[in-house]
């Protein structure tokens, strides 16, 4: 149990420092000053896993370990420094949302199961964690949220939370389902981008 509550943390504290980054880095384009940078970044970073414990009615970690605020503004701040780096590498938020969304679903629906939540609502909360703080991010901004969108979003983190129950169900090693999750959920977000899949709309919309 040790190691899989240090593979959630470990999980949920680069999960937090990527998306911070993600968060960063759009309000440094939308020409944000720092204030508004490090508020974008934790908002992003936090979010989604405070909703995702206060449903699972544990007090949420962001209150009680400080290293999640740390790795949120720290992912803040690297992102107001070195944003033209960030920027250099393709469709940057793209990738760095598509890492943070793996690693979110992954630990939120692993942190749900170990309270003792069923396959459907822990998947749900994978989505929720990994979803929440993306959709306050772009409403902030003024742009409509990534999961309303048509590209593959919510459907990506629900393909790596329904790895991980599997996984839990067929007894296979936690860490080795872990990262596959991640690896799948990333791939199928950044392959349906980068080849313009979209999820299904109304007969006769374009």
């Amino acid at each position: 149990m040790t190691d899989v509550t240090t593979l959630l943390l470990a999980m949920d504290l680069t999960g937090v420092f990527i998306f911070g980054l993600t968060g960063g880095t759009l309000a440094v384009r939308h020409k944000l000053d720092i204030i508004g940078v490090l508020v974008l970044a934790v908002v992003t970073a936090l979010a989604g896993g405070m909703v995702r414990d206060l449903l699972i009615a544990v007090p949420p970690a962001t209150l009680r370990d400080d290293r999640y605020l740390i790795a949120a503004l720290a992912s803040g701040l690297f992102a107001f420094f070195f944003h033209r780096p960030i920027n250099k590498l393709v469709k940057p938020v793209m990738v760095l949302d598509a890492a943070g969304l793996g690693l979110f679903a992954v630990a939120g629906c692993g942190k749900a199961l170990a309270h003792g939540l069923g396959p459907i609502p822990a998947v749900l909360l994978g989505v929720l964690t990994a979803c929440g703080g993306g959709v306050v991010r772009d409403i902030l901004v003024a742009e409509v949220p990534r999961v309303l969108r048509e590209e593959i979003y919510a459907v990506a983190a629900v393909l790596g939370a329904v790895i991980v129950v599997a996984g839990q169900r067929l007894g296979l090693p936690e860490v080795t389902v872990a990262v596959a999750a991640v690896v799948a959920a990333f791939l199928l977000r950044v392959v349906s981008v980068l080849r313009g899949w979209s999820a299904p709309r109304a007969p006769g919309t374009q």
